[in-house]
Parts: C-alpha cells; structure tokens; sequence
C-alpha cells in the first residue's frame, strides 16, 4: 500500500496486518467486542486491488478499454465526466453501486476523481448509507434531501419502476435476491422500500401484506387505474376486504 503496489477500500485492512496477534484471537476479539472497544479484522477490510505498473516500475493504474482488439487508456476528462454522471444518477456513490453499472472504469480511478472533488467543496464525502465499507460521496443536493427525507413522516406513497431503472437496487444495496435488469421485470417502492417485485410473471411480496394491500400493491405495481369508489373502501374496510369483494367492486 505504501509502495503503490496495492490499494483498498479502506484503512481496516492495514490495521488489521499490523494489530499483534495475540489481540486478534477469538478470546481477546469476544473482550474487546463486550467492553465495545475497536478491533480490527480481515473480514471487514473490504477489497484489496493491485496496481498496475508500467516497465519502468512507476505505480501508473491506467484505466483501460477493449476496442477492435486493442487496449486504449480512457482519459481522465472522460473519467470525470462518468463520475459526475454517476452521481447525477444516484445522488450517492460508493463502490458497491458500480455492480449495478456495466462500465469498465475501475474504481480506483473514479475514487481519485471523487475525491479532487470533495477538496474543491463541490460534492460530500462521508458515511450516507450504512452497512457497506469504503469511501462514499454525495452531491450537495443528495445530502439536503436525505435529511428531509429523514425527518418527513411516511405518508404510505407507491411508486412503481421498470427493473431497467437505475433505482433499480434490489439484491445490490438492498437486501433480498437481485433482480435483472430486463425491462419486463418491475419493482414497487413503498416510502422507498421495495416491497413487491416482478419477475416474468411471478409476482414476489417483499414484505406481509393484507389482501386488501396485496391488492393495492398489485395494480400499482402494474400502473392500473383503481376507481375512486373501490379507494375509498379500501380506506374505509381496512384489511378486512378479500380480493373477490373488491374485484365485484371494481366491476
């Protein structure tokens, strides 16, 4: 690493090959977790990656493309110019969000841009989402609607999304089996949790729902009109509808 011969996602790794081994023993790993002091693990360095180097031994890290059978270095504008992209996308960017992309920008080299951005005041580096390791950064604007959105109280909203989308984050950061991206597929996000999925045919509930919300989650899953007179039962009745009252209904 202090060579330029390997990289990684964060710090831990390092402290972790150089933290004696009589404190990373399963004995001394359980006391330090019970009195909730820091210990560091292999397990949760994240990736490590190897640099490149050219013939005369400079650490170079080129960021290269296949093309007509031949290998050509992208150039750092449009490496800066994915960047940006990616954040204009997402509003937060962090290495996992990359399996989601097929690009062939390494992270390493989206790492150096995003980070001569934040010194220059134009995005955010920091922790937003948590439960993934490394490095993430956000754009101004992502920062102020997380924190609106955090304090906004769930109002029950639905969108429905082709799996072609880019918010399309099932089995990536979000938890469950990873859909593909074939625009016959969609997501359903309640208050932005997916909580019904299609794939084919088959429709997968994310989450318990009564068949009065089954049926709700369905037809907007689907994006079909529901009555007005069918809404306003369903807001009245509750969970205590079935799917065959409210097909009569609708009818």
């Amino acid at each position: 690493m202090f060579r330029g011969l390997v990289s990684a996602d964060s710090f831990t790794g390092l402290r972790a090959l150089i933290t004696p081994i009589s404190k990373t023993t399963h004995r001394e790993v359980e006391k330090r977790r019970r009195k909730n002091k820091q210990f560091y693990s292999m397990d949760d360095a994240g990736r490590w990656v190897r640099l490149r180097r050219d013939e005369q031994g400079q650490g170079t890290s080129p960021t290269e493309r296949k093309g007509d059978n031949r290998i050509q270095p992208v150039d750092l504008e449009t490496i800066e110019a994915i960047a940006r992209k990616l954040l204009q996308r997402y509003g937060v960017v962090f290495r996992k969000v990359l399996d989601r992309e097929a690009i062939t920008v390494p992270w390493r080299d989206l790492l150096r841009v995003y980070r001569r951005l934040e010194a220059r005041g134009e995005i955010r580096g920091g922790r937003f989402v948590g439960g993934f390791s490394g490095e993430q950064f956000a754009s101004t604007e992502a920062v102020q609607l997380l924190r609106s959105i955090r304090r906004a109280p769930a109002e029950g909203t639905l969108i429905s999304l082709s799996a072609a989308d880019p918010l399309n984050l099932q089995g990536i950061i979000m938890p469950g089996p990873r859909l593909s991206s074939s625009s016959r597929n969609r997501v359903l996000y309640r208050d932005g949790v997916p909580i019904v999925v299609m794939e084919g045919k088959d429709l997968r509930f994310l989450v318990e729902m009564s068949a009065a919300d089954q049926w709700q989650a369905r037809n907007a899953l689907l994006r079909r009109r529901v009555p007005p007179k069918v809404r306003t039962y369903l807001n009245q009745s509750g969970s205590t509808l079935s799917p065959q009252s409210i097909s009569s209904l609708a009818h």
